[in-house]
């Protein structure tokens, strides 16, 4: 089923979902089911897999020369999501992203998805790689979530790369997108932010899942600021609690995102990680109980692997 279907079939009510991280290579899947299965007792519609492109290490020869040899720390995330639809019987929503794909990769991608009977997708244009300062595409690669997008919806109108192909069968993706409350890092300004969102709603998207954000007033003006530039699909808030004193420093830093004055000087008062992270979760279920009231149609919430505070946050509201 399609998130925007579950989303519909709520009839208003708030629901619980959450984004997970595939398993490390070489671990087996009951590392990702043992971090789920406590959270499938909040019945979430649906689940984020999260994508990580190809990463490159050099290596010497015997000759002294350097060797670049690509490696992947996680496995595939359509493998990912078909194991948790089997296991769950919940549905799933792969990362699709630019980097790490040509066009006709992205294409082989979205069939096997389509075989599979996966009907949603999130697109993202993706990190660049650890050692580049810029993101670059593969060749013949999306430099833009908007191009990658644009892919997607056409394969959904039946339009495939090769011009020749005859009576090809349309897919039927639900297509999602990312949005910034305190704006993509490389906009300039949150104008130009909305309007790159605006034309992902115009091409297609039908629905955006925010960054996380820790001030709910960032989410407010930027569910006002899309209603207003005429974006009107549904907008879902993405949240992490924090649970680490480092967190409070390396997120921002990450995400590009502000920590408000009151939960920093929480977290700073905290004589150890584990008072941190009782801090997070009460200031997300806060966050979560002030959403619910406002409407919001998912709590989504950012696991990275950890689900002992998702789980006593949504104890809380579910």
């Amino acid at each position: 089923m399609k998130v925007t279907e579950h989303l519909k079939n709520a009839n208003g009510k708030t629901l619980f979902s959450i984004e997970v991280l595939p398993p490390l290579k070489g671990e087996n899947i009951r590392t990702l089911f043992d971090h789920m299965d406590p959270l499938m007792e909040f019945k979430p519609p649906f689940v984020d897999v999260t994508y990580h492109r190809e990463e490159y290490v050099y290596k010497k020869k015997e000759n002294g020369l350097l060797e670049k040899q690509s490696t992947r720390k996680r496995p595939g995330t359509v493998g990912i999501c078909t194991a948790i639809q089997n296991h769950y019987k919940v549905d799933t929503v792969p990362h699709i992203i630019c980097g790490g794909f040509s066009r006709e990769e992205t294409e082989n991608a979205l069939i096997d998805l389509q075989f599979l009977g996966i009907d949603n997708v999130l697109a993202l244009q993706g990190d660049a790689i650890k050692n580049e300062t810029r993101f670059v595409p593969e060749p013949d690669g999306h430099q833009y979530a908007s191009e990658l997008l644009k892919q997607i919806i056409d394969m959904n109108k039946g339009i495939y790369l090769d011009d020749d192909l005859q009576h090809t069968a349309p897919t039927d993706f639900c297509v999602g997108v990312a949005g910034y409350p305190e704006k993509h890092f490389w906009a300039p300004n949150l104008k130009t932010d909305m309007k790159y969102l605006k034309h992902k709603v115009d091409l297609g998207a039908e629905y955006i899942v925010t960054q996380m954000f820790f001030d709910n007033q960032k989410y407010f003006s930027f569910v006002e600021h899309c209603r207003t530039e005429g974006i009107n699909v549904p907008i879902i808030p993405g949240l992490k609690p924090i649970t680490t004193k480092t967190q409070s420093n390396v997120l921002p830093t990450i995400f590009h995102i502000d920590l408000p004055e009151a939960l920093a000087d929480e977290v700073e008062g905290c004589k150890d990680n584990a008072a941190v992270k009782q801090v997070g979760i009460e200031w997300a279920i806060n966050q979560s109980k002030e959403l619910i009231k406002f409407g919001v149609p998912t709590l989504h919430f950012y696991s990275m692997g950890k689900s002992d505070p998702i789980y006593k946050i949504a104890k809380e509201l579910f």
